[in-house]
């Protein structure tokens, strides 16, 4: 992988191709099972380091900070999980799930901070503030999912790799879920990038215009650029 980065842009680049995301955009990273689209996302938030290059955030070389920078950095940048089930600890609570994004940063300075934190969390994405109280195994697949992006949120991100999102979920949870997204993202500035196996999911508007349309029983973001990634390990627009 190599970037280049500017002040106030997300950078990123798959093996061959540099791609510039711009603050509050979504860009699609698109390709078949074995293409690479997961270890990119990876790769980006550097739970994978690349072998070469650099990725850059912001300006920062991401793969250049020591533990300690990347424990800071790692607050700006989150992921929300493709299985809704087993990204969430069958042992915790749901206030104990998104609390610990709050306790890792600090950023409750009191156990009731803390429960009040988890609760408006949960009313954010949808959720009965009620909820917290409840193990993961109690909700639905959707619930679940919307679990995983109140935990994603809870160190107020500005970027988050959405690591196939939908694809575990019914179609008519996939619409609610990509809807809320698309809020949040307006509401809090966020910028994505949208892991998915079917262009379909995504605009794919610009220079991946080719294959759009909305087939039946699909849920696309809208305003997404698209990177197509190939089993060749290369990416390209």
């Amino acid at each position: 992988m190599r970037a280049a980065g500017i002040q106030g842009v997300v950078v990123l680049a798959a093996f061959r191709d540099r791609v510039l995301v711009a603050v509050r955009e979504t860009l699609g990273v698109v390709g078949e099972s074995g293409s690479g689209k997961w270890t990119t996302g990876r790769a980006i938030l550097r739970l994978h380091q690349p072998t070469a290059g650099n990725v850059y955030y912001q300006g920062i070389p991401v793969n250049r900070l020591s533990s300690a920078e990347m424990k800071t950095m790692r607050r700006y940048r989150q992921m929300i999980f493709q299985d809704p089930y087993a990204s969430l600890s069958p042992r915790l609570k749901v206030e104990g799930i998104i609390g610990e994004a709050l306790d890792v940063h600090r950023l409750a300075g009191s156990r009731a901070e803390r429960k009040k934190r988890v609760e408006e969390l949960l009313d954010m994405v949808g959720l009965d503030p009620a909820f917290a109280r409840r193990y993961p195994h109690e909700f639905s697949g959707g619930h679940r999912q919307r679990i995983g992006i109140a935990r994603a949120l809870a160190a107020e991100p500005k970027f988050i790799v959405c690591d196939e999102p939908l694809s575990a979920l019914d179609v008519s949870i996939q619409a609610q879920v990509v809807k809320l997204l698309e809020e949040l993202q307006q509401r809090l500035g966020l910028t994505y990038l949208f892991i998915a196996h079917d262009l379909s999911m995504v605009n794919g508007r610009g220079r991946c215009s080719g294959r759009e349309g909305r087939g039946k029983g699909t849920w696309r973001l809208r305003d997404t650029r698209a990177v197509i990634c190939e089993k060749t390990g290369v990416c390209k627009m």
